[in-house]
């Protein structure tokens, strides 16, 4: 171990400042967003450093967002030299609800009292062993990502006091609507631009805390991340032939389209992404529904599903190829087990079957606006732009079924009405973040979290293992991407709200372009009512583990 960097102390104070965040009840779009960023910048405030710089510290409200919450950026400038170099320490404020805690939502929030409740219930092996261990935290947001927030807090506050130990600078940013849409993150690159301008930082790092855990049952490994995963929603506006349910086979049930393709699409191993020797998880349905308003005896005219999708190294525009083959695929299928229930229906009825009228069509989304713009031009266009701007004043509609209305405005103007698939995005696309070493920031970024990772590992039993790919959405993929903008250009004409509802300036993410890699506390169950963080490796080994990266690359 390299005996020159400090060992950080620091268990009682982290815990404690966990504990601190955690009371604030700071669930996504609510209100507490706003309290704790604002309870963040008063701690900040009270240190010395920031008396003496009051513009190294700021608290800036989102960028074109619905609600009023704020980010927390603070910044130090190292004098131990003169370097430039700068490491941005990153994690977010907001954490998921509390609906899965029941009767208990009150407990939540407050660590020690819904540990005691926890200890008088009936819990499996593991966990009562957890819990009665002394080495772990439950409660919503203590893993997910509180006490990474606490961890960033403490190197910033140590080197707000410390400055002549940092050859360089570091970054400090709590963002919030990590859980949502990702309007913080994307809001503070206008400052960590400005900053850069201002104060000559060369940003060579940036450290996301967010929260990891076993990647199986059993898996002991404590992990460490060089990336993450990119997320994309692919969408589907299905339509059918409408009919009377007395005369069924006489139509075509958009629904029966959606089920088989949930059944073609859901869980599909072909449909994962394989890179540098790690594999996605398959694409899932996370909606699925048709769209009639009311209850009537005809069938549906339209359905719409989409599907969650990681990517490793696929683009936007490959994931859009092969969700269209696989429609058309999904939608033969269809056709072909409509065909034979209804030979089998008119044997038995002694009928006689007609042809099937109906032929697979899928289009994307940016096809079947093409062959709009082409057939009607100006009058369609305009007809479009204002209807998404009326729908706009629809605050019952997020951002998936704002674009499956466009979808749904625009089939209106099509001439042939025949069952179709429009495929399309619907959600903004987390691009994917590789690091691979193609360059020489993030060569040394790798080489900094190799050393650092070597020097831990004799201070931790489990083994602390580097992968290349966080595996959950996270706002790590908007400090940094590996897409080029014309890939990213797939997303944004394919996608009806794009423009309207829903935008992202994707130019100044590829303009910072910091390297990033994960490293936060370890746990189980986020997201769960038993959510729980391991206080050995949490509190003790991820402040020390950060600090050696720092202190390693900003040698390089």
């Amino acid at each position: 171990m390299d005996e020159k960097h400090e060992w950080f102390d620091c268990r009682e104070e982290l815990l404690a400042l966990t504990k601190q965040l955690v009371r604030i009840n700071s669930i996504v779009n609510t209100e507490g967003e706003k309290v704790i960023a604002h309870s963040i910048f008063t701690y900040l405030s009270a240190l010395p450093y920031y008396t003496e710089n009051p513009t190294h510290l700021t608290i800036e409200q989102t960028i074109g967002d619905e609600l009023e919450r704020y980010n927390v950026l603070a910044f130090v400038k190292g004098t131990k030299g003169t370097s430039n170099r700068t490491v941005v320490l990153m994690g977010h404020m907001d954490t998921v609800g509390v609906d899965d805690f029941n009767q208990q939502q009150d407990f939540a929030f407050d660590p020690d009292a819904w540990m005691e409740f926890l200890r008088k219930e009936e819990l499996s092996g593991s966990v009562k062993d957890q819990l009665e261990s002394g080495d772990w935290l439950f409660g919503r947001g203590v893993l997910d990502m509180k006490s990474g927030i606490a961890s960033n807090l403490y190197l910033l506050s140590h080197y707000a006091t410390h400055p002549e130990q940092l050859d360089g600078n570091i970054v400090f940013l709590a963002e919030c609507d990590e859980e949502d849409s990702s309007n913080g993150i994307l809001s503070s690159l206008k400052t960590l631009k400005h900053w850069r301008e201002d104060h000559d930082f060369d940003y060579v790092a940036a450290i996301n805390s967010d929260f990891v855990a076993p990647a199986f049952e059993g898996d002991e490994n404590r992990y460490v991340y060089k990336g993450t995963v990119g997320k994309l929603l692919p969408s589907f506006f299905i339509t059918g032939d409408e009919t009377h349910v007395g005369s069924c086979f006489d139509g075509l049930d958009p629904n029966f389209i959606a089920s088989e393709l949930t059944r073609q699409i859901n869980y599909n191993p072909d449909l994962c992404d394989v890179s540098l020797g790690e594999r996605t998880v398959p694409p899932v349905s996370l909606k699925q529904t048709d769209l009639k308003p009311t209850y009537t005896v005809q069938t549906a005219l339209s359905a719409f599903v989409y599907y969650n999708f990681f990517v490793h190294s696929w683009t936007p525009e490959k994931v859009l190829a092969l969700l269209k083959d696989q429609a058309e695929i999904a939608f033969q299928n269809a056709l072909e087990l409509f065909q034979a229930r209804y030979e089998q229906y008119c044997s038995a009825n002694g009928q006689v079957c007609r042809p099937l009228p109906w032929k697979p069509r899928v289009f994307t989304y940016e096809e079947m606006d093409t062959m709009l713009v082409s057939k009607y031009g100006e009058s369609y266009s305009t007809h479009m732009e204002q209807f998404k701007q009326d729908l706009l004043y629809d605050e019952t509609l997020d951002i998936r079924m704002f674009a499956a209305r466009v979808i749904e405005e625009a089939w209106r103007w099509m001439e042939d009405k025949s069952p179709a698939i429009f495929v399309f995005y619907s959600s903004l696309y987390s691009p994917r973040v590789a690091l691979t070493g193609k360059d020489k920031a993030e060569t040394n970024l790798i080489q900094a979290l190799d050393q650092a990772v070597s020097d831990m590992q004799d201070h931790y039993r489990f083994p602390i293992k580097m992968r290349n790919f966080f595996p959950h959405i996270s706002d790590m993929s908007f400090i940094a991407m590996s897409d080029a903008m014309e890939d990213i250009a797939w997303t944004t004409k394919n996608n009806p709200a794009w423009g309207t509802k829903l935008y992202a300036n994707y130019e100044d993410i590829q303009d910072l372009n910091i390297p990033v890699i994960n490293v936060g506390p370890y746990g189980m169950d986020g997201h769960k009512k038993l959510e729980r963080m391991e206080m050995t490796y949490s509190l003790e080994i991820v402040p020390n583990l950060t600090n050696r990266v720092i202190q390693y690359v900003l040698q390089k």
